[in-house]
């Protein structure tokens, strides 16, 4: 077990960058709005996404290359378009998940105060969403991947256990009778919402992209990390993201389901409104609970974003343009911070909004990374035994079916 929790990485990674809003949110929203009765869309979007996920690392393992370098060898083109879609995502999607972050430990810690320069109020969360960007910035620049790939095993630890012991108390505590009648939404609200909360379930497809990434970085650092255990610490993260997705909606449905509640848009509101529900169902005695799975699942988003998308920025300048010295590793994670406080401290009352759009973005582009990672995969770039199984082909083109069939639904009921 010891050397099998050695040999897991890249495969936690993607769970810690891909529970996070998805999950603490989005999931918990769809357990308060609809019961159960979305369970069908975590299920489905996790099964149909999974060949595009697998085959980032299935492709570096084979190759010793990122889906990054196979993007190239497919055309300028394609790397350009990832390019230009990840530079205009890259800025909210980070804001969001420190925002939420920093809403979590506004209201763990008591909401230390506010104070006034001038005419501008620093709130507590916009002083939370500073610590944590230049926390995290601190240990990914210090420590780089490997300190990342320790702390991301005591999280995922953390998260999970913390998240079982909250359903438990939650399920103990509950007298409600849980309903597995499914719904499809169908008013435009309602629609909006399934295809945000299926945007980042279990995490926006240009994840694939990252965890060739980890799986390269992986390779540098320890020997025994091989084709085999490369694919089983995938599989890993992957069941681990599904387990904590039912899990958080199936807290929202026991806690929140049919009480009246709206949920604010306001990261630091809506972390007060969620703790507060929970202790006020569960007793004051599982504020800690609630309050570690919380946290722990949004911190380790926040931290494996931050690295994450730096990481492909600086290898698709590379690889575009042919440099590799000046905008490097080092100059888009400090971008990317820059960034991250800036857009908060300037444009926090519209996060609610820039949030939608991300999510809403990540799903109707999901089609293009689940197409060009299928044509990766399956081409010449790629050596025959790493190709996918017949098995493996078929749940692609059903995969492919369905996004593109749930991106046109969304684009015909606007």
């Amino acid at each position: 077990m010891i050397v099998k929790l050695k040999n897991l990485g890249p495969g936690l990674l993607f769970a810690g960058a891909a529970v996070g809003v998805s999950h603490l949110v989005q999931s918990t929203r769809a357990g308060a709005d609809f019961g159960l009765g979305l369970l069908w869309a975590l299920l489905l979007v996790n099964i149909f996404k999974y060949p595009f996920f697998q085959f980032g690392p299935r492709y570096a393992s084979a190759t010793g290359e990122s889906l990054l370098d196979g993007y190239n060898k497919l055309g300028k083109g394609i790397l350009a378009t990832y390019y230009v879609l990840n530079l205009a995502t890259m800025f909210t999607i980070q804001t969001a998940v420190t925002v939420v972050t920093a809403g979590l430990a506004s209201t763990l810690f008591n909401n230390f105060g506010a104070f006034e320069i001038g005419n501008y109020v620093i709130t507590s969360t916009k002083i939370w969403t500073v610590i944590i960007t230049i926390t995290c910035l601190s240990l990914l620049v210090a420590g780089k991947y490997k300190l990342l790939d320790k702390l991301i095993k005591i999280i995922i630890i953390t998260l999970t256990i913390s998240t079982i012991i909250a359903v438990c108390m939650a399920l103990s505590d509950s007298s409600k009778t849980i309903s597995f009648t499914q719904i499809l939404p169908n008013n435009t609200l309602e629609i909006t919402f399934l295809i945000a909360f299926m945007g980042w379930m279990p995490a926006p497809l240009d994840v694939s992209v990252w965890q060739s990434l980890w799986c390269i970085e992986k390779k540098k650092n320890t020997k025994q990390y091989n084709s085999k255990s490369t694919l089983f610490d995938f599989n890993v993260g992957y069941i681990s993201t599904i387990f904590l997705g039912f899990g958080f909606l199936l807290l929202g449905a026991l806690i929140m389901f049919n009480n009246g509640e709206t949920f604010s848009n306001s990261a630091g509101v809506f972390s007060n409104q969620l703790i507060k529900m929970y202790t006020s169902s569960l007793g004051d005695w599982a504020y800690i609970i609630i309050g570690v799975a919380a946290f722990t699942t949004m911190f380790s988003t926040t931290l494996t974003t931050l690295d994450a998308s730096p990481r492909a920025m600086s290898k698709t300048t590379q690889l575009l343009f042919n440099t590799s010295s000046k905008f490097n590793y080092t100059f888009w994670i400090l971008l990317l911070a820059i960034g991250t406080i800036s857009i908060f401290l300037f444009f926090a009352s519209e996060m609610g909004f820039l949030i939608k759009v991300a999510t809403i973005l990540s799903f109707i582009t999901a089609p293009f990374y689940a197409i060009i990672n299928y044509r990766l995969i399956s081409s010449k770039h790629t050596p025959k035994d790493w190709q996918p199984s017949k098995q493996l082909h078929i749940l692609s083109w059903l995969g492919i079916a369905f996004l593109i069939g749930f991106s046109i639904w969304y684009l015909t009921t606007l």
